[in-house]
């Protein structure tokens, strides 16, 4: 019994925690655009990669 002394005051402090961290995320604007990073990995093929150097040509030696 007296363990529940305990558990009931840290599940409270843990479910206010979880609470505080939701309104957090929530005003800060962290869920206001869920869609675009995600689009932004298949739309980021635009530009094409640029072309290889050239190799140097070898000197041949006599």
């Amino acid at each position: 019994m007296s363990m529940l002394y305990v558990l009931i005051p840290l599940a409270l402090m843990l479910l206010a925690v979880a609470v505080w961290a939701l309104i957090w995320a929530i005003r800060t604007g962290q869920f206001d655009d869920l869609e675009s990073h995600g689009w932004s990995v298949v739309l980021d093929d635009d530009q094409k990669p640029p072309p290889d150097p050239p190799e140097p040509e070898e000197e041949e030696e006599n």
